[in-house]
């Protein structure tokens, strides 16, 4: 099985990106968007100068809890800047997404609470509400962690959305503020 059919057949629908798009960032933004994987898992992340995004990490269920997903997030913590996250809400239905959360915090993440991100799931056409995670050595302001995702949705999220889905992005503005 491929790296993208593992992807796509553990995240939600609404997570994902298709995967013309995923090659297209690859082969498009070399300098930025980058893949990690072997036979027991992927990671897809974009790198900038400031910031690293992890777009997909994805860890072989039998695999899990063999320390592979914290080595991961070592080799960006190694790199000495902000790492950022979007994880959807505890889901009562789906035991994995409490065991992310708690995985994350034991890694030292910690949840914007004054980020409002409206994600747009390109392949099923819906909206879902996430929550932005971000680890540092250094505290961040709420506003530097709404640039970098601004960055992030401009840059990753929405390239080549026009050709690729048939539809405009949503203006930034829609999508990412702060909360009052």
């Amino acid at each position: 099985m491929d790296w993208f059919q593992r992807l796509n057949g553990y995240f939600p629908v609404e997570e994902m990106k298709a995967e013309e798009q995923l090659k297209a960032l690859l082969v498009d933004k070399p300098n930025h968007y980058h893949k990690d994987e072997s036979d027991l898992h992927i990671m897809m992340y974009a790198e900038y100068a400031d910031f690293v995004f992890v777009d997909f990490l994805w860890v072989s269920e039998r695999a899990r809890g063999k320390g592979i997903g914290k080595k991961l997030i070592q080799q960006l913590k190694n790199k000495r800047k902000t790492i950022i996250l979007e994880v959807e809400p505890v889901d009562e239905r789906d035991e994995d997404t409490e065991k992310r959360l708690r995985f994350y915090f034991r890694e030292g993440f910690k949840v914007s609470e004054r980020i409002s991100y409206r994600f747009q799931a390109l392949v099923s056409h819906t909206e879902i509400e996430l929550d932005i995670m971000y680890w540092d050595e250094q505290e961040k302001t709420n506003e530097q962690l709404l640039d970098y995702m601004i960055t992030i949705y401009e840059e990753i999220h929405s390239y080549k959305q026009k050709e690729i889905y048939g539809f405009d992005p949503k203006l930034t503005s829609d999508v990412l503020r702060l909360k009052a």
